[in-house]
């Protein structure tokens, strides 16, 4: 039985003492911002890059890594013949996962290399990640471990509130006429990524709507306390705001003392598209 290794992306929501404790590569994507590129979790952190984004004078823009790069790290991964598990960001955000692909083929490595959509980002795709390593240090092997990932997949939700729609509508995710009615009307949007495509689930006015939306997913989790286990509050917010982050961690929390809730800036590749202040909790169902 050969050696699984994970690879993912940059847009993953993990913590640096997850990254290191299973030993997972994470292939970063790049980020420009007013004309200067930094490797995304390598030249500028997220908290670095809130700040700049809140700053510059255009919208920043995100570019999956070169093929070059997922060249690299599977010919390094797999020179002890391991295998390559691979769990990237939904490939309707962006062609990370086709990227790494080319790659393989270019390696002449694709039947060690297995790549998976994971149809979300940030924790969500986190929490594959993590299921796929608690699973390789118990032995499983892959089709076991592809079948687990799956079941996350099947389950997960993401919830997402754009607060401030100006970069999305710079970003083309919504039509120009219907973002300037948006703005006017201090509108605010959840978006849902049902099997891994982006939609509008509700949309309402100020802060009444984030009201009514902290406590409709309250109740939702409240609703599935018993089945969930792990739970992400990601936010785009500088550093001086994350308080009513980390206090509706606590909420969470509250609901189940056993969820295991991280509460973390979600990663510039989501940011530039979100927009200040957005917020998400993600989840899924065991």
């Amino acid at each position: 039985m050969s050696k699984i290794k994970i690879m993912t992306d940059s847009s993953v929501q993990l913590t640096p003492e997850e990254v290191k404790k299973y030993d997972i590569t994470v292939v970063p994507l790049s980020v420009t911002i007013d004309g200067k590129t930094y490797l995304d979790g390598i030249d500028i952190s997220r908290k670095e890059f809130i700040e700049k984004m809140d700053e510059a004078k255009e919208l920043p823009k995100t570019s999956q890594p070169p093929i070059g790069r997922f060249v690299d790290a599977i010919n390094k991964l797999t020179a002890d013949g391991s295998d390559v598990l691979g769990i990237f960001l939904a490939k309707t955000l962006s062609g990370t996962i086709d990227a790494a692909r080319q790659a393989a083929q270019i390696t002449g490595k694709e039947n060690k290399v297995h790549l998976v959509d994971s149809e979300l980002t940030d924790r969500a795709e986190g929490f594959q990640v993590l299921a796929a390593a608690k699973d390789i240090e118990a032995g499983k092997e892959l089709p076991e471990i592809l079948k687990h990932i799956d079941h996350i997949k099947k389950t997960q939700k993401l919830h997402l509130v754009v607060v401030n729609l100006k970069n999305i509508i710079k970003g083309g995710r919504l039509g120009k006429l219907t973002g300037k009615v948006a703005t006017l009307l201090n509108i605010q949007i959840e978006l849902q990524m049902p099997g891994g495509h982006l939609i509008i689930a509700k949309k309402g006015r100020g802060k009444k709507f984030a009201r009514a939306f902290n406590e409709r997913v309250l109740d939702e989790i409240r609703a599935n306390k018993d089945k969930i286990k792990e739970i992400g509050v990601s936010y785009v917010s500088t550093e001086d705001k994350p308080k009513p982050m980390i206090e509706f961690g606590k909420k969470i929390k509250a609901i189940n003392n056993d969820f295991n809730v991280l509460v973390r800036e979600t990663s510039p590749i989501i940011s530039t598209h979100a927009g200040m202040n957005a917020y998400a909790i993600l989840y899924y169902t065991e």
